[in-house]
């Protein structure tokens, strides 16, 4: 096996299992003890991934955030389940706000019908409502092209005056004693008054999201419900104790 191909498959374990042992990767890669483990030290001082003791870790780019684009690529049977049950969760005449994101943007075809009214910071978003003909606002402000969402001061303004049923949030990181964050400190702003003026909130995450920490704290747990695929088991009990999972998958 080539040294890229082989090193390309360690940084997929760890894109599925976050931690991998050194030993494991020996077996299942067919190669030395001594190969592995040059390849998790040049792994490392490419800064893809964190060496542990007899082994190695997903490294946590806090500041981190995959464009748009990319987003929409990933976990698309998860999300599409996410947004199912999301959807689901909206009655007649609600006024909701529907945070920029990829998982957020999979439940706007299930709202087509809905007697609704939605506000969200999301150019993406706002197009594809209209498309549905759904009731929409979009707040103005900045538009950060990566992420398409709209951000600033006229942004926090405008929210200040405004009050949803409930809120449907994407969301970058899901940590049992960190809460929710996300890398961009003027998007966690923003999230962070929406989830306030909601009478509920509910954050849309798959399972990949669950024990990841991003740069900037946006709320607590107890701020909203969980909203995702399916919670992984090994992590369930922790935050359940905190807040309610409502899983798609049961």
């Amino acid at each position: 096996m080539l040294t890229e191909e082989r090193r390309q498959k360690i940084l997929h374990l760890l894109d599925r299992h976050k931690i991998v042992k050194s030993q494991d990767l020996v077996n299942l890669l067919n190669a030395s003890e001594s190969t592995i483990r040059r390849d998790l030290q040049d792994l490392e001082n490419d800064g893809l991934l964190e060496r542990i003791h007899g082994g190695a870790k997903k490294g946590q780019l806090l500041g981190f955030e995959q464009a748009m684009s990319e987003k929409t690529l990933k976990n698309v049977h998860e999300k599409h389940k996410i947004a199912q049950i999301a959807a689901e969760l909206i009655n007649d005449e609600d006024v909701i706000y529907l945070d920029a994101g990829s998982t957020t943007l999979e439940m706007i075809p299930y709202l087509q019908g809905k007697k609704i009214t939605i506000v969200t910071n999301s150019v993406k978003h706002a197009a594809s409502l209209v498309d549905l003909q759904l009731p929409t606002i979009i707040l103005g402000g900045i538009i950060k092209l990566s992420t398409n969402a709209v951000l600033g001061s006229s942004v926090i303004e405008q929210l200040k005056d405004f009050h949803f049923n409930k809120a449907f949030m994407g969301m970058n990181g899901v940590h049992v004693e960190r809460g929710f964050t996300t890398p961009d400190p003027e998007e966690a702003a923003v999230k962070r008054l929406a989830m306030a003026h909601s009478e509920e909130s509910f954050v849309l995450v798959d399972q990949s999201k669950f024990n990841q920490l991003s740069f900037t704290f946006v709320a607590p747990l107890e701020a909203a419900t969980i909203v995702t695929e399916c919670c992984p088991s090994e992590y369930a009990e922790q935050y359940r104790e905190r807040t309610t999972i409502k899983e798609a998958i049961q």
